[in-house]
C-alpha cells in the first residue's frame, strides 16, 4: 500500500474513533437469548429464481445446519414480511438496484427490522447497501467505501487476514484465508455519530487490480466487519465465500450470528443505534 493511501486510511480511523460512538465488544459477544430453531433465514431476490446468490446459499444453509431458508422479494419485504424471519441476507447483484426495487418502504422496514433485533447479512453488493456511503445506502453499519471510482476493479481469489475475533466467530483455525473477490466494497470506518464503531474480523492480504484500478489500493482494507444497529446484529462480506468451492463454513458462521438477537444491558444501551 502506497503511503498515501496508508496516511488517509490514518485520518479516517482517527476521525472515526474520535466522532463515533464506541461499540464495546461485550455487546457483540454478549449473551444471547435462545434462537427459534431452525433459524428463520430470508433471502433477498428480486430475480425470476434463477439469481446465483441465493442458489449458492441455500446449498449449504440447509435444515441440519439448523436453517430454514425462503427467498424474499423487494415486495413481500415492503409488505411487511420480515417479521417473520430472524435474519435476512441480502447476496451479491447491485447495491443501487437493490435498494432502488426496494423502495424507501422496503429500506424502512429493513432498518425496522434489525433494530428490533433481527439480524443482516450483507455480501458484495449486500454490503455497499448496509454502508453509510450513498444516497440509496440503508446506513446501518459505520462504514464507507475507499476508492469508489474504481469500484468495478475486476474479479478473482485473494487472501484474507483474520482476526483473531475473526477466528473464533468465523470458525477459521488460520489466520490466512483464500476467497473469492467479485468488485466488493473496500470498506474503511466511516464517521457518523448515531451508529456505533465496527470489529474487523478480516482485512484484505492481496488485492486484484484490473480495469484500471491502482495497484495497493485494496489491501488493507476492510473484507468482513460486525456491529450492531438497535438491538440487531450486522455482518458484512465484501468477498464471496458462499461461492460453491470456498469457504462456506465461513458464511454459515456469520449467518447464525446474525441469527442471535441480543438484547443490550443498560450500561451498553448507548452503544446501540436506533
Amino acid at each position: 500500500m502506497t503511503s498515501r493511501v496508508r496516511s488517509h486510511i490514518a485520518i479516517l480511523f482517527l476521525a472515526a474513533t474520535l466522532n463515533s460512538n464506541s461499540l464495546p465488544a461485550q455487546s457483540l459477544d454478549a449473551a444471547a437469548a435462545p434462537v427459534q430453531k431452525p433459524a428463520r433465514v430470508a433471502i433477498y431476490d428480486h430475480s425470476d429464481g434463477s439469481a446465483s446468490g441465493p442458489q449458492n446459499l441455500m446449498r449449504f444453509l440447509t435444515a441440519n445446519e439448523g436453517f430454514e431458508c425462503r427467498r424474499v422479494t423487494p415486495a413481500e419485504i415492503r409488505e411487511g414480511c420480515l417479521t417473520r424471519f430472524d435474519v435476512l441476507i441480502v447476496p451479491g447483484g447491485s447495491g443501487s438496484l437493490q435498494s432502488k426495487k426496494l423502495e424507501e418502504a422496503g429500506l424502512n422496514n429493513i432498518r425496522e427490522f434489525v433494530t428490533a433485533g433481527g439480524g443482516y447479512v450483507g455480501i458484495c453488493a449486500g454490503a455497499y447497501l448496509a454502508s453509510t456511503n450513498y444516497s440509496w445506502s440503508l446506513g446501518l453499519i459505520n462504514a464507507r467505501v475507499w476508492d469508489r471510482t474504481h469500484w468495478a476493479r475486476g474479479t478473482g481469489d485473494v487472501k484474507l487476514s483474520i482476526s483473531e475475533p475473526g477466528c473464533r466467530l468465523l470458525n477459521v483455525p488460520d489466520s490466512e484465508l483464500t476467497v473469492m473477490y467479485a468488485q466488493g466494497p473496500l470498506l474503511l470506518p466511516d464517521t457518523q455519530t448515531d451508529l456505533p464503531g465496527y470489529e474487523v474480523l478480516a482485512t484484505y492480504k492481496t488485492e486484484v487490480a484490473l480495469k484500471g484500478a491502482p495497484v495497493d489500493a485494496m489491501v488493507d482494507t476492510h473484507a468482513i466487519i460486525r456491529s450492531m444497529y438497535g438491538k440487531g446484529r450486522v455482518i458484512c462480506f465484501s468477498p464471496h465465500p458462499e461461492k460453491q468451492g470456498g469457504p462456506n463454513h465461513v458464511m454459515t458462521a456469520g449467518v447464525r450470528w446474525a441469527a442471535n438477537p441480543v438484547t443490550p444491558s443498560p450500561e451498553n444501551s448507548s452503544a446501540a443505534a436506533d
